[in-house]
């Protein structure tokens, strides 16, 4: 080819004005668009532009900017949100060197961050994520009387403040047979457990009034710096949640009794038994984060059914659903067939997508950014080649703030 021609084009090609999709700047066309924030929408399009939703409806009535990249699906819902797990604090693997799920020094931990143990490029992130999630509350396991706390990240971001939604959203208490020790050590027993979390209590209580007392008082003297009695104060203020696992009826009771006696803003986990205390968790107001569907009946959770989160829901107790933690690879479960599961034990499509999407948002205090499609909500979409509770169905796509961040066929 002749020099001066390939100049020539090579200058031309530089110079032309091409529409290239920018970052973040997409839309997407469903066949069914699930935008949990009211009925679905069949042939619908949803527009993000700089991260942010612009544009939510039928295809037809919404024009696409040029230079927009277009997805095709044929579902689309928000994406899907893990109301519990251990995900980026534990490895997809076996591994004691990506393990950090669990700190078996002492029985009351809280001041352990979630924060300084997140790893954002570990594998089981891209795992969850290729499924559709996008959002996950994560953090320290349970099999301590409280083993730490959690937060909330994007499954996607170079670092943990590059995924962060929330750097603390709750502390984390067990009340199974995980957390009771052998021999002298303590907690022995389950009224030991009760026990050892009042004492805490009570001491961060003291902890919070000297602080108030010694604020603004020359005389008298601020109490020490304590991390651990700082986060149980944060509980008790309310600007964290106390995430108590338990699966047994009897020590679910006894959550709801501590939470009423410290006025503490209680979530609970796992539940296995929770069908036999409907009422009494209505009226305490507690949402339940419901054990996987498909969990194993076995110890605590022997007595537990497929239907206890339909039981829940018809009663009108806020349930999201969880991936949970196992203690074997790859360390969580599927959300999406987990929630399919509760769908085909008396929970109604829309019911049971709630339960990972909007109602999972709302309970973890992040309705305002994610959970469902509208204008100004961040542009993170799950897009599936059929039904997303069938068993043959794919996630084909994943969007997350705008961008594209999977199209694997899982």
């Amino acid at each position: 080819m002749n020099t001066r021609f390939s100049m020539s084009l090579l200058a031309c090609l530089l110079s032309a004005n091409f529409a290239v999709p920018a970052a973040g700047q997409i839309a997407v066309r469903g066949g069914t668009v699930y935008t949990m924030a009211g009925e679905p929408i069949k042939n619908g399009m949803i527009v993000v532009q700089d991260g942010k939703i612009t544009a939510v409806g039928k295809a037809n009535t919404i024009k696409v900017p040029a230079g927009f990249k277009v997805l095709k699906a044929k579902v689309v819902t928000p994406g899907l949100i893990d109301a519990h797990c251990t995900v980026g604090l534990s490895g997809i693997l076996n591994y004691d060197h990506d393990q950090d799920q669990l700190e078996h020094a002492e029985p009351i931990q809280p001041e352990l961050r979630a924060l300084d143990a997140y790893n954002a490029h570990e594998d089981l992130v891209a795992w969850v994520r290729s499924f559709g999630v996008t959002t996950i509350h994560t953090g320290h396991a349970p099999g301590e009387l409280i083993s730490g706390q959690t937060l909330i990240v994007k499954t996607t971001g170079n670092t943990v403040e590059g995924a962060l939604l929330a750097d603390s959203r709750a502390v984390v208490a067990t009340l199974t047979g995980d957390a009771r020790k052998e021999d002298t050590k303590s907690p022995g027993t389950r009224g030991k457990m009760i026990a050892m979390l009042r004492e805490q209590f009570i001491k961060a209580q003291e902890y919070l009034d000297k602080k108030a007392a010694a604020d603004g008082d020359d005389e008298k003297e601020q109490p020490a710096r304590d991390l651990r009695l700082e986060t149980l104060g944060r509980v008790l203020k309310g600007e964290l949640a106390l995430i108590v696992t338990a699966h047994r009826a009897q020590d679910i009771g006894s959550a709801l009794r501590l939470a009423e006696e410290f006025d503490i803003k209680l979530w609970l986990d796992g539940a296995a038994e929770a069908y036999l205390l409907i009422d009494e968790i209505k009226a305490a107001g507690v949402p339940v984060l419901i054990h996987p569907t498909m969990v194993r009946p076995t110890g605590e959770r022997e007595n537990f059914s497929f239907e206890t989160a339909s039981k829940l829901v018809a009663a009108g107790v806020p349930v999201a659903m969880q991936a949970g933690y196992e203690a074997y690879v790859p360390k969580t479960r599927v959300l999406l067939w987990e929630a399919a599961m509760a769908a085909a034990n008396g929970l109604s499509f829309e019911q049971a997508l709630a339960s990972i999407t909007v109602d999972s948002a709302k309970i973890l205090g992040i309705n305002k950014r994610v959970g469902s499609l509208e204008v100004g909500k961040d542009g993170d979409l799950a897009l599936f080649d059929g039904d997303p509770f069938e068993y043959t169905s794919h996630c084909i796509g994943v969007v997350i703030n705008g961008e594209i961040v999977s199209q694997k066929k899982r």
